[in-house]
């Protein structure tokens, strides 16, 4: 397959489960290895790199079931989105609170004791703390009540109106991706059989093939 997700549009990524999104969005963040192909990064090849060496080079992956550390509190919790920083950058964004202000109400409770839409503002919210300018997001919507659907649909749209970062989103909930991407790519057993923006993708054709 060949993909690219350009600086300041959302990208979606879409396909029923097991065609490889996740594998795709592994490979891409250095956690899964490659049999062939190439992986470009702003213009230099980082097949070879770390998953830690990516991440220092602006790759952020929030991954499908959010991962958080569920023993330590929310404020360490962004903490850890410091392992990658600069030392002037080792900071918690004011906006990463302005985007999801309950994360600022629970500094000190523990991750495993947020609800599952808190978690993934907390995954999402890590990955800012990193300042990325590739942001990876593995099916945000999944388990999610609907209010904060909202809130995180929101904010990566606030994040793609700042023209800073290359949004790549791996999504099932059609309408959620529909009206967030810039750019599509379907997958069927590993490969791209469609692409396109928006208007390119009709929806009834596209629903069929990512339909369970």
């Amino acid at each position: 397959m060949s993909l690219e997700a350009p600086i300041g549009q959302i990208t979606c990524v879409l396909g029923r489960n097991g065609v490889g999104k996740t594998s795709l969005l592994r490979a891409i963040a250095g956690h899964q290895p490659i049999s062939g192909g190439r992986v470009v990064w702003e213009g230099g090849c980082i097949d070879g790199l770390s998953s830690y060496a990516r991440a220092r080079r602006g790759i952020a992956l929030v991954p499908q079931g959010r991962e958080i550390f569920p023993l330590l509190s929310v404020a360490e919790n962004l903490e850890t989105g410091f392992a990658t920083a600069r030392r002037r950058d080792a900071s918690v964004l004011d906006e990463v609170f302005s985007l999801f202000p309950v994360l600022k109400e629970m500094l000190g409770r523990r991750g495993g004791d947020l609800s599952g839409g808190q978690q993934q503002q907390l995954a999402i919210g890590r990955a800012l703390v990193m300042r990325p300018r590739l942001l990876i997001l593995d099916e945000p919507t999944e388990g999610i009540q609907p209010s904060i659907i909202k809130d995180i649909g929101r904010a990566i749209e606030y994040l793609r109106g700042k023209g800073e970062m290359a949004i790549l989103l791996v999504e099932q909930y059609f309408d959620f991706a529909r009206q967030l991407g810039d750019r599509f790519a379907l997958l069927e057993r590993g490969a791209i059989v469609m692409s396109g923006d928006r208007a390119a993708l009709q929806g009834d054709d596209v629903r069929q093939r990512i339909a369970i």
